[in-house]
């Protein structure tokens, strides 16, 4: 893992074909604001498709977003 990268938790909301998903990411928003939510269109990575790891829309996972382009990220981890 690099230290420039973001780990936020989201849900996969749509599968896409070759291993890319849309994922609900919720951003705490400032005191007396509500939390903004934004989609991000987010890929699996090496571990997760080696290991057969299936990823279904409503399931919970740790995403990794690059600070130079925050619409697309990794899926390094499923939650159960």
């Amino acid at each position: 893992m690099a230290k420039d990268v973001i780990q936020i938790e989201g849900i996969v909301v749509e599968s896409l074909p070759n291993a890319t998903f849309y994922v609900e990411i919720t951003l705490p928003g400032k005191p007396g604001e509500e939390a903004k939510k934004h989609t991000i269109l987010a890929h699996v990575s090496g571990k997760i498709r080696q290991n057969f790891i299936r990823i279904l829309p409503g399931d919970t996972v740790l995403v990794e977003i690059s600070p130079y382009d925050l619409s697309k990220g990794r899926i390094t981890f499923r939650k159960k």
